[in-house]
């Protein structure tokens, strides 16, 4: 069973940055493609990043490329995602996901993953 602890959500203003993290057990982390989800009041999950599980490939969605990096340090089973240039509608719950590396890389739909953590709130003020 693969256990997920996301932290470093807070209260930041626009245009400002922040670093989430994902912290991994149970599993050998390069075994896992790993992914940040987003879930706003009254919406749905939506996908965020993705990252193969040897870091090699990511994959952003339209509304964060350009100003969120994913990466991951499989020898510290760490999952990151760094934020800049954040908007209001970047307010939102964050969550880290796992799935096992033996499927395709950069499934974007929130069912396609079987682990997630129990997500970190961030909010951008306007």
């Amino acid at each position: 069973q693969v256990q997920l602890i996301e932290s470093g959500g807070g209260l930041v203003q626009a245009g400002g940055s922040l670093r989430l993290s994902c912290a991994a057990s149970g599993r050998t982390l390069n075994t896992l493609n790993m992914a940040w989800f987003r879930q706003a009041p009254g919406k749905e999950r939506e996908f965020v990043a993705s990252i193969r599980n040897d870091g090699r490939g990511t994959d952003y969605a339209a509304s964060v490329k350009g100003r969120f990096s994913i990466s991951r340090d499989n020898a510290k089973n760490m999952l990151y995602l760094q934020m800049n240039s954040l908007k209001p509608e970047d307010s939102a719950v964050f969550y880290c996901a796992a799935r096992g590396y033996e499927a395709t890389a950069y499934l974007t739909a929130p069912s396609e993953y079987p682990y997630w953590g129990q997500g970190t709130q961030v909010t951008v003020s306007s």
